[in-house]
């Protein structure tokens, strides 16, 4: 693919291929890769399902677009296998997905101990140190989490990385209390490093605005870190709600491969 690529640019440039050939060339390119990383979704998520969701379970729903291919099958197997299944959602998101394929959704008011919650991530380091809250809803999906006798991850290939920060550049989200956003951001920067910048909304005017009516900060970190101890300090800061680092809560990560594999990672064993 990469040597295609450069050969057509290659010809671009000597004036052999038009530009709007080109173009169509690159567009090509970005949407089959797409579509590989959705099917990569759908095989991590149908093999969690299968896996970990038995008869009579309560199971947490978590968000984000990986999730929307678990409910799918989720969906599928109650049907086909008449499964009692009753889910907990992580946010509006995850409320209207299980709404819309008619299963059974509580809350933890009333199932506050579930017996699997399985939720995506924007990046899996290999001890299973998670980066979320991408799609903003990271104190949610954590309150769930930890909630769960297991915590399973789906993911695609592109989401799995030795270290935290080598695929995902958009730094660790942190819910904060909108009135502290400011102190927080710069209590961050000059404890950790980096900057923790105030996540603005695309399609409204101002911030992001979570489900619990908070702001988040992208705190863009400039190493590695030791994630168990800076997810502590972060939570010590007034006006921290919660960090998008989930450090030893996933016992499993299943990856969705390029090649139609789905590969298995548990945590290392210490």
């Amino acid at each position: 693919m990469r040597l295609q690529g450069w050969v057509s640019f290659s010809k671009v440039a000597a004036g052999f291929v038009s530009a709007a050939s080109w173009r169509k060339h690159v567009c090509v390119c970005s949407q089959s890769a797409h579509i590989m990383a959705e099917e990569a979704k759908k095989l991590a998520a149908y093999a969690a399902v299968d896996n970990h969701v038995q008869n009579n379970q309560v199971v947490g729903v978590g968000s984000g677009s990986t999730i929307v291919y678990a409910v799918d099958r989720l969906a599928e197997r109650v049907r086909q296998e008449k499964l009692n299944i009753v889910c907990v959602p992580t946010s509006f998101q995850a409320r209207q997905l299980i709404l819309q394929h008619g299963l059974t959704l509580s809350d933890l008011d009333r199932h506050p101990e579930l017996d699997v919650a399985i939720d995506g991530a924007d990046e899996v380091d290999a001890e299973l140190t998670l980066i979320k809250g991408g799609g903003g809803c990271l104190t949610q999906e954590k309150i769930v989490a930890g909630c769960a006798k297991h915590f399973v991850v789906i993911a695609d290939f592109r989401k799995d990385s030795k270290a935290l920060g080598q695929q995902w550049k958009k730094g660790v989200p942190i819910e904060v209390i909108p009135m502290a956003y400011v102190p927080v951001s710069r209590t961050i920067a000059k404890s950790f490093g980096g900057e923790a910048i105030l996540r603005m909304a695309v399609s409204k005017a101002g911030p992001v605005v979570t489900d619990n009516s908070n702001f988040i900060l992208d705190w863009k970190f400039e190493h590695a870190e030791n994630w168990k101890d800076v997810n502590t300090a972060l939570k010590m800061i007034p006006g921290v709600v919660e960090t998008g680092l989930f450090v030893g809560m996933a016992e499993r990560a299943y990856f969705g491969m390029e090649d139609g594999s789905v590969q298995v990672r548990d945590p290392p064993v210490n």
